[in-house]
Parts: C-alpha cells; structure tokens; sequence
C-alpha cells in the first residue's frame, strides 16, 4: 500500500492557491461515453525534484559565486508532462517511483492533492531518495545539474497488487529510449491505446531509427527538428518529417522560434504554424508542454493545423513562466491570452482567425489574469496563523 503523504504543519503554495484558482475545462466532455477507458492519458518514468533558479545575467563563472533573483520548487522529470495534460482538462494516471524523503512527499503532493492526478499505480520506495535536478535560466536557455539512482526494478511496474498491464487509457505518452524497448509501450497500443512518443539526445551518436524499436506501436512522433535531420539524414526538418511517416503515421517536428511543421501520412494533410513571439523567463518543460497540448487536440479530434496551433501556444505561455510543471497553463491562462490578443490594436485578422478554435473552448469567466506571476512554492513555508 502506499503511504499517505500529508506534510505536517505545512502546506506547497501551489497547493493552496494555483490549483484551487484553476477553472475546468473538459476538452473531451462531447465524446465520452459510457464505457470508455477510465483514463485519457497514461504516463511511466522519473518524478525529479526540479530546484530552478531564473534571473541570473550569464552563465555561472569557474571560482566565483552567482547570485539568481529567482527560485523555485517543483516536481520535474515526467511530472511536466503530467501536469501539463491535467491543467488541459485530462484524466491522468502517472506511475512513478518516489523517494521516500521530504522531496518526495512534496512532489507527490503537489501531483495528486495539488493537480488531481491519479497516482494509484505509484509507489514510495523505501530508502530511495528522490532524484533532483538544478536548473539555471539564462540568455533564453537553461544549464542543468542532476543527481539520482536508479529504483529497484520491481518499484513501479509491475508491483505487488498491480495489473500486469497499463491501465486502460485513450492515450498513452512515452519517451523513447534509442537500442531499448519498453514492453508497456507494445501492451498499451494492443490494447488500443494511441501512443505519442518523443525521444532524447542519441548519446551514442547512430540515429538509427531501427534503435527506435517501439515507434511501430506508435501514432505519433514528436521530435526536434535536430533530432529529426539526424534520425532521417536529411538537412531540412520538412524533408525530414515527411520521411518520418515511413514509420509512422503522425511525424511533428517542433522548429524552435520557426513554429512547427507536422505531416500525416493518413490524410495526406500537413501543417506548419509559426511561433507566437514572447519573451522566454524559462524553456525548462516547454518541449512537454508542446507535446501535451498536441495530445489534447488529438484526443479532441481537431483538425492537425487546429492541434499544432494549440501546441504551440501551451507552450509560448509556459516559457513566460519558470519551472518545468510550475509553469504549464490551463485553461484561464489560455483563455484570457486569447481574450488579450483580440483586445489588442494592430492584430493580423489572419493570425487571429489561426487560433478562432479556441472560442468554443475557453472560459466565459476567466479567475485569473494574464501575464500570470504564479505564486512561488518554495519547499519549508509554514502555514500562517
């Protein structure tokens, strides 16, 4: 059984204040039956415990000390993407080992009481302690140092009590591991699940996509436009999204401050959206972010231009905010940007009309502000009086 996880005498400022403000939106509401999976989206890996620190003028120096105008606390690892499909109004289930420190009844605080995600097929490993990493925002990127030990195999998946499956889901999101298959990723797309993939850095330098065994259970891939050139070999990210739906169906390749381009195969269909211009705080997450509000068109049935779109905008939101889960919007956020642009003089009609999907969406009453400052949670606060 997995312990409860209440901090005694205090209490993360998120959990008190953002998740509370957080109006509902239910991009599904119109295609649930009875029936369906209990859960939209699935997700297994590593819950780290992000420390940032923003406001620094350059990179640290050898031998001298910086001083940053900004920290936080929040979890990180696969809790962004979590976080970022429950702010969007989808049933999420995560299963993640967790330390059982400080660190890690914070994150898993923060995760179920304080974003409502189901956290049943998580565990607490004793004498594991959680893995962390720093991170330095600066010159619109971020340097990061992490520190963490692999858990015991048999900590997540399968455990004692457990399904031998993944839970029955709409949707699953899974990060690729070149030269490795995850057995879950098989199962779940068996059982009908649609898998959307990303992958990391290929550290052993192949970029062989035969190493990338389980994209044939895929229905999405969602990489970089680096990592997309090297995968296909070619020297334009279009080209190489288009060879991409060789293997499978939905290729998406995000173009930094270009936009993103996306092809499927399916339809015939391709779309390229360009970049919403903001000033960045903080990139940390952005990718998930990107990846999550892909998910939630998908899941929604929009047309792939409407989802890049979305995307695309989750995203600019989140990098004007620090933190990977800290900062993912939900819909207030996104519905008083798109009430802000509209207000705004000198606004291309046609832009506009690019993001025209969101009125049927957004909140009539907006609850919060936009630019949002969110409240920053620093691990230690004490509850006042």
């Amino acid at each position: 059984m997995t312990p409860s996880h209440t901090l005694t005498g205090e209490e993360p400022e998120h959990l008190t204040q953002a998740a509370r403000c957080q109006t509902q939106v239910d991009p599904l509401a119109a295609l649930r039956a009875p029936g369906d999976p209990p859960w939209d989206v699935y997700l297994t890996g590593t819950v780290f415990l992000d420390i940032i620190f923003t406001g620094l003028d350059s990179a640290p120096v050898r031998g001298t000390e910086s001083w940053a105008r900004g920290m936080g606390s929040s979890p990180g690892g696969v809790a962004n993407m979590a976080t970022a499909l429950a702010r969007l109004g989808l049933r999420t289930a995560l299963a993640a080992a967790f330390g059982d420190d400080h660190y890690g009844e914070y994150c898993w605080d923060a995760l179920e009481q304080g974003e409502g995600i189901d956290l049943s097929a998580s565990r607490t490993v004793p004498g594991w302690h959680s893995p962390v990493t720093v991170s330095m925002a600066y010159e619109g990127e971020r340097t990061m140092v992490s520190h963490g030990h692999e858990p015991p195999p048999e900590a997540v998946f399968p455990h004692e009590g457990a399904p031998v499956r993944p839970p029955r889901a709409r949707a699953a999101v899974a990060s690729l591991t070149p030269g490795t298959r995850a057995s879950w990723i098989a199962e779940a797309a068996r059982g009908g699940t649609r898998v959307f993939a990303d992958v990391g850095w290929d550290d052993t330098g192949a970029w062989d996509l035969s190493g990338l065994a389980d994209l044939e259970h895929c229905e999405a891939f969602l990489p970089n436009a680096e990592e997309a050139k090297r995968y296909t070999g070619t020297d334009c990210p279009r080209l190489a999204a288009h060879a991409l739906t060789e293997y499978v169906p939905v290729a998406v390749v995000t173009l930094g401050k270009e936009g993103a381009y996306a092809v499927d195969r399916r339809t015939g269909e391709a779309a390229e959206v360009p970049a919403i211009a903001v000033e960045a705080l903080d990139p940390t997450g952005a990718g998930d972010v990107f990846v999550a509000g892909f998910v939630t068109g998908s899941l929604a049935g929009w047309p792939l231009a409407d989802r890049l779109a979305f995307a695309g905008l989750t995203a600019a939101l989140s990098v004007q905010e620090f933190g990977g889960s800290l900062s993912a919007p939900g819909w207030s956020e996104i519905g008083a940007w798109w009430r802000r642009v509209q207000s705004l003089p000198g606004q291309s009609p046609a832009a506009l009309r690019r993001y025209e999907f969101l009125e049927g969406l957004v909140p009539e009453r907006l609850d919060r502000p936009w630019p949002l400052r969110r409240a920053v949670p620093t691990i230690g606060f004490r509850r006042s009086g």
